[in-house]
Parts: structure tokens; sequence; C-alpha cells
């Protein structure tokens, strides 16, 4: 899909990565098209995968989601990885999930409400699953950035 990005493509992503709310008839007056040629991009985009889906960003922190934790999973076996991702994905605190090469065959992101939630979390439901072995968390003090991949 790269290769058949246009100008006009990149400048919708990014405004749309800026805010996906923005109401499409304000980018084409920003980028002085017609609405029905950032209706059909979109489509297009949309179509091909590009675009997703729009979503909102919580703030953890004001939902009382203080301790952010990445947390690496070793497994007792390959075989288990299957499973345990399953798993995994039943824990409503854990919102990333990835299989992955080194140490560890799993690395999952937690948010919990302090550490003791975070405790409850590994010890009452992670270290419960079936192949999991042991785990290492890693306690997150602050994101200083995060954003998308650039749009070339």
């Amino acid at each position: 899909m790269k290769n058949q990005f246009d100008y006009i493509d990149q400048q919708i992503l990014s405004k749309l990565r800026s805010d996906a709310r923005k109401a499409y008839s304000q980018i084409a007056e920003e980028l002085k098209v017609s609405n029905s040629l950032v209706h059909q991009r979109v489509k297009k985009l949309t179509d091909a995968g590009v675009i997703q889906n729009a979503e909102f960003i919580l703030d953890e922190k004001k939902l009382g989601y203080k301790t952010k934790s990445y947390t690496g999973i070793r497994l007792r076996e390959a075989r288990f990885a299957k499973e345990v991702m399953k798993e995994l994905e039943k824990i409503e605190e854990i919102t990333e999930c990835n299989f992955v090469s080194g140490n560890y065959a799993i690395f999952i992101l937690i948010y919990a409400r302090d550490n003791e939630h975070l405790q409850k979390i590994l010890y009452d439901k992670v270290h419960l699953i079936n192949g999991v072995a042991g785990t290492d968390t890693f306690i997150c003090f602050d994101t200083c950035f995060k954003r998308n991949i650039p749009i070339e």
C-alpha cells in the first residue's frame, strides 16, 4: 500500500492521526479538495486496512489506574503460547499482548489501580495460567511520549 500513497492520502492520514473526530468536510476545506474526495480516500484506506478504526484514548490515571507495567512471560514450553495468550486476553487490565523473541515468549502491558492490584493480577491470574513458567515485571514511572508510525 505504501507505493500507492499520494500527497492527499498522506495529508488525510496526518489530519486524522491528530484528531480522528475531525469532520471530513473540515479536512476537505483545509486541503482545498472536495468533501467527496476525502470520503473516497478514507474508504480506500479503510478497505486496504490502513485505517482500522477510530478510537478514543482514555487517560488511565484519571480512571484510577495509577500503576503501569510491562511484564515478560516465560513459558514452560513453546507449545503453550497460543493457550496462554487466549487466557491473557480474558484479563481486562492487560491492554496489550505481544509474542516476542528473546528471554520471554510473551510481553504484556498491564494497568492496575496500584501495586497491590498489580500483585493480585500477576499472582492470582497470570501465574495461574497453565503453561506460564514465570514473569518479570517492569514498573513504568512515566510515558514520555507515544505516537503513531510516520506516514510516508
